[in-house]
């Protein structure tokens, strides 16, 4: 509902982790909350995915995002990208530490 004075709408946010680039201008956001279980009373992680918008293509596997709630976009996408709130670091350093591949060390 729009704010009386300002006529601006207030939606909702979502901080989560692209898990997918789904497609063109499309990331899976996979996000993550706490919730106290009722009968037992032990916290546990629902996590749950979020199709969102990305219009400049920018997000990688990995970043942590802000998505804002939008108008459908598609049959799925229902959120747009805010903004990136830390990026994910890069596939260089990945791999093994020797400058061997795996492959190679499998070998007799």
């Amino acid at each position: 509902m729009p704010d009386k004075t300002t006529g601006v709408r207030h939606r909702a946010t979502k901080i989560g982790e692209v898990v997918s680039r789904a497609g063109n201008k499309t990331i899976v956001v996979k996000v993550t909350r706490r919730v106290q279980h009722l009968l037992y009373k032990r916290y546990i992680s629902i996590s749950k995915k979020f199709h969102a918008h990305d219009e400049q293509n920018q997000c990688r596997v990995g970043d942590w995002v802000r998505i804002a709630e939008s108008r459908p976009l598609s049959h799925l996408k229902r959120w747009r990208l805010q903004e990136i709130l830390r990026q994910a670091p890069t596939g260089e350093t990945a791999g093994p530490v020797s400058g061997v591949s795996a492959v190679e060390e499998r070998q007799p």
